[in-house]
């Protein structure tokens, strides 16, 4: 039986889509099976009284430095966006919606999402700018619209987020290999490992 990576990610986060660069790959060499959450950054901050880095100048400043290094490390394009932060919401019903209703395009959703935020800038909290992405990578605007705006969907995500603060989220990206909790993409050495012990 194969074993489980669970990804948990927002796409508001520059961290979450560093590990997305990343996790597949690791998926792949370890014969693991990757399973994508969208939850919201958000929530699972109101939900803990927890609050971005960036909140704090000293912090973010670092942060950027720092999130410059690992990107070099891995060999990724990263921009820092700056529009940040940018109202996720609609994104992540649209993500929910895709993953269920439409599985088959989920990865090409999560690369146009993911690189428009942080590899092209691009303010995807501004409507006409993420209709523009979404078409650029033959998406239909008004059908992801309608999938973030149906009621069902809505319920699924908060549904989602509330389950993610019951696993002991408390921010993103949050990686579990089988039952086991790592938190950040600098803690990719540590999945790698627990992936190898669990062959």
């Amino acid at each position: 039986m194969p074993q489980r990576i669970d990804f948990y990610f927002d796409f508001g986060s520059p961290t979450a889509y560093l590990a997305w660069t990343r996790l597949p790959g690791m998926a792949r060499d370890n014969d693991a099976e990757l399973v994508y959450h969208p939850v919201l950054l958000g929530g699972i901050f109101q939900a803990t009284g927890n609050a971005s880095p960036m909140t704090n100048a000293a912090k973010a400043a670092y942060m950027t430095r720092d999130l410059e290094r690992f990107a070099h490390r891995y060999r990724v394009p990263l921009a820092f966006n700056p529009h940040f932060p940018i109202n996720t919401l609609t994104l992540m019903r649209m993500a929910t919606g895709v993953q269920h209703q439409q599985r088959e395009r989920f990865p090409e959703l999560m690369a146009a999402l993911f690189s428009g935020m942080w590899v092209e800038s691009r303010d995807l909290g501004d409507g006409s700018v993420l209709r523009q992405t979404l078409e650029r990578h033959r998406f239909d605007p008004d059908a992801l619209l309608a999938i973030a705006a149906d009621e069902t969907v809505k319920t699924r995500l908060k549904e989602a987020t509330a389950a993610a603060v019951e696993r002991g989220l408390f921010g993103l990206p949050a990686i579990f290999v089988n039952d086991e909790m790592f938190w950040g993409q600098d803690r990719l050495d540590f999945v790698q490992e627990a992936l190898e012990a669990g062959r």
